[in-house]
């Protein structure tokens, strides 16, 4: 007895000291990644070993240690990984077997910075290591602009640059390479990173260099300011013209640039939303592709609210999407073009949808509308928001983790509203509504998949 007990203690032992030569290592210090290239995010066993008959793992530890890729039983296993991270993750199976399970990861946004961590395990053994990524955007060139003259004849220039990412710093330098100190500065951030705008008061001429930089990168403008500009009026009115000219037209290119960037950024968490039909009301026809819906004129036996099944909206003309999410963020738009009454947003799938609603978050939408020729928002109560034009298409942008929900007019792109600070722990479905009982326009509600 006591030479087979010695016997298991050996090989015990023999096992432990085998497991605990093995360590998965990552790099020494954070990986770096420009915004929109791909990067390699390094994990490895020490000594190579092959890996292809273990489960290797990569999650967010900041995120709630969310699921970004999974190889385990020889293939990769991704069902549950984060949306946001759809066909961007790799591993080199070739690599596996040389102990290698680095991942690449496609197309970085400013998103996918953070905490990573490397789960690698075997049937006697597992360890991990954490990579941080580190990603910068970089901007626009910055520009310059002529802000007029003060009362003792100082030139005002003011330099703004925007799309940076993390903060980047701002100076101005004369020709020597001095440093000029800013009167004003401003900063601000918005989902496409980082807007600075710093001012000087310039008293003579001189080459004037306004010069944006981060840790790795950095961007420059020049402006040459001459005697005359501090002389004559008529130059100096002559001088600001132009400069008003360049920055108009500067400012409507970078405008469309931005634009498209964040029409880009946001359609990047599109999602494919097909309409529920179980679910609308018996005025509703969904068509068979599940993209729109339209009224229809209502029969006398449909009148009747008390007879729609549990499902089905039987006071608001509503209809929920067929998918729920709860990914990090997704997006989809609405085309309400020609129709003169209608609600949309999203909305959690066990609220109430029988009789008069009251559309809140705290019933379980989050929605806008267009109702009796105003636009209004839902909260505790009706809110109206005068808006500068009438929006065609309507995009609706979720952030889970941060709880935020915003509404865009897409062809401007500019924001509607947003609720902030919202707690979501099921998932959300798309919402639209032609309106509260009685609407006799037929225009459909289109969600769209053209941009």
């Amino acid at each position: 007895m006591k030479f087979i007990c010695l016997t298991l203690l050996i090989i015990s032992g023999i096992t432990d000291s085998r497991s605990e030569q093995y360590k998965v290592v990552g790099p020494a210090d954070s990986v770096f990644v420009v915004a929109g290239e791909d990067v390699i995010l390094p994990c490895s066993v020490k000594p190579n070993i092959s890996v292809v008959d273990m489960r290797v793992e990569w999650y967010r530890l900041d995120q709630k240690d969310l699921l970004v890729h999974l190889f385990d039983d020889h293939v990769d296993k991704n069902t549950e990984q984060i949306h946001s991270y759809r066909g961007r993750t790799k591993l080199n199976h070739q690599e596996l077997q040389r102990g290698n399970a680095s991942l690449k990861l496609s197309s970085v946004q400013i998103f996918d910075e953070g905490l990573y961590k490397c789960f690698i395990q075997s049937k006697s053994w597992n360890d991990d290591t954490t990579v941080n990524v580190k990603v910068e955007a970089l901007g626009h060139p910055p520009v310059i602009t002529v802000d007029g003259f003060d009362h003792s004849g100082g030139l005002h220039l003011q330099c703004e640059s925007e799309g940076w990412y993390p903060e980047p710093d701002l100076e101005w330098l004369n020709s020597e390479g001095v440093s000029l100190s800013s009167e004003t500065t401003e900063t601000h951030r918005n989902t496409d990173g980082f807007n600075v705008k710093h001012t000087i008061t310039l008293h003579h001429s001189d080459k004037i260099h306004c010069r944006v930089k981060l840790r790795h990168h950095m961007l420059e403008t020049l402006i040459i300011t001459t005697s005359n500009m501090f002389i004559s009026w008529r130059t100096t009115v002559i001088l600001i013209s132009v400069f008003v000219v360049l920055s108009v037209i500067a400012g409507i290119l970078i405008a469309v640039f931005v634009h498209k960037n964040k029409v880009s950024h946001l359609r990047a968490y599109m999602v494919n939303v097909i309409l529920d039909a179980d679910t609308a009301h018996r005025r509703l026809i969904v068509y068979c592709d599940g993209k729109q819906v339209k009224l229809v004129k209502a029969h006398k036996k449909e009148l009747d609210r008390n007879e729609a099944p549990k499902d089905r909206f039987n006071d608001y003309l509503g209809v929920l999407g067929k998918d729920g999410f709860s990914s990090v963020c997704f997006y989809f738009e609405v085309q309400v073009k020609g129709q003169t009454e209608w609600y949309l947003g999203v909305t959690r799938a066990s609220v109430n949808r029988k009789g008069s609603i009251s559309l809140s978050p705290e019933n379980g939408y989050w929605t806008v509308s267009l109702f009796d020729g105003k636009y209004r928002t839902h909260e505790s109560s009706y809110v109206s928001r005068a808006l500068s034009v009438n929006p065609q298409r309507i995009g609706v942008f979720v952030d889970y983790e941060k709880g935020l929900v915003s509404f865009y007019d897409v062809e401007s792109m500019s924001l509607i509203y947003s609720f902030t600070d919202q707690s979501f722990n099921k998932k959300l479905y798309p919402f639209v509504s032609l309106g509260y009982w009685m609407n006799e326009n037929p225009t459909p509600l289109i969600i769209c998949d053209d941009y």
